[in-house]
């Protein structure tokens, strides 16, 4: 991350999305090795085809648990001093930057089950942008939104760019 930040940008957080997110692609595959272990109990399959399902099932398993894995940490949402910027991508990467003196509004919804677990859905308004940017099942998401409005604030006050004095206000 480090190497795509603008010279004399700072990190100020980095989050995934809630491991909430990979409960439901393992439904299937955990599923499958309960079945198989019901399976097991039945003395009337021969041992062999037993420890062969019993194999198979574990292995795809563990296989289905790295992509949900590596789906996951391939979606990242960073806040910089100067930047919001949401990643995706195994493969090929996509990018998508706000900055933080275009944000308007930042609103969050979270469910019962988030507000138990620790996760919800934000969605930033930026001017001159077509719709707003939704981060889902993201973790804090109080935290995420404050964070980002201070820093914005922070960064209006100062005129847009570090160093850079604030426009004259009249009253």
């Amino acid at each position: 991350m480090s190497n795509e930040l603008m010279p004399g940008e700072t990190l100020v957080m980095k989050e995934h999305q809630h491991g909430i997110v990979m409960v439901k692609p393992l439904l299937l595959p955990i599923a499958l090795v309960v079945l198989v272990a019901l399976l097991d109990a039945f003395q009337t399959i021969p041992s062999d085809y037993r420890i062969i399902a019993t194999l198979g099932a574990i292995a795809l398993l563990g296989l289905w648990l790295i992509v949900v894995w590596i789906r996951w940490n391939s979606r990242s949402f960073t806040i910089t001093d100067r930047r919001v910027i949401l990643d995706t991508g195994v493969f090929s990467r996509a990018s998508k930057v706000i900055a933080l003196d275009r944000v308007q509004d930042i609103s969050t919804n979270q469910s019962l089950l988030g507000r138990i677990l620790g996760y919800g859905r934000i969605e930033i308004d930026s001017a001159g942008a077509a719709g707003a940017e939704v981060l889902d099942a993201l973790p804090a998401p109080q935290r995420f939104r404050d964070e980002v409005f201070s820093r914005a604030e922070k960064l209006r006050g100062q005129g847009g760019v570090e160093g850079t004095p604030a426009p004259p206000t009249t009253v």
